[in-house]
């Protein structure tokens, strides 16, 4: 996708700090850090979102996401890690690009769990979700 940055980095037509590429992934540090070593992990080949990534390329993502933590293990030996991506503009996708969210955590940062990100459970009891889910 021309207008699409991220694959505008794959293809080195766009400047970016890489700290980790195989041939499926690429990941660099994000220019607007939420922590120091803040990483975005890329697939080269475009997808908008999980959903339509196909399934025989999920490992090699996953595979990414360890090598960058690796790597961001011996550098900065983080105290911890939130690693995620948000999916769909609603959870805050702000590029129309799979990436994977590779976020260091530091001894009295300030941030929260994966948990306070929202806490709105619903009318519906957990039996009445899992029902839904299910098809019962």
């Amino acid at each position: 996708m021309s207008d699409c940055i991220f694959c505008k980095i794959v293809a080195k037509e766009s400047p970016n700090y890489t700290v980790y590429e195989d041939e499926n992934v690429l990941a660099f540090l994000d220019i607007f850090p939420h922590a120091k070593g803040h990483t975005v992990l890329i697939p080269k080949k475009h997808y908008d979102n999980f959903f339509v990534m196909p399934e025989s390329e999920l490992a090699p993502l996953l595979v990414g996401v360890k090598k960058v933590m690796e790597k961001l293990e011996v550098a900065l030996h983080p105290d911890g890690y939130n690693v995620g991506w948000n999916e769909k503009p609603v959870a805050g996708q702000t590029i129309g690009h799979l990436h994977f969210l590779i976020i260091p955590r530091y001894a009295g940062d300030g941030g929260g769990s994966v948990h306070s990100i929202v806490k709105t459970p619903g009318e519906l009891a957990v039996p009445e979700v899992h029902k839904l889910i299910i098809g019962f």
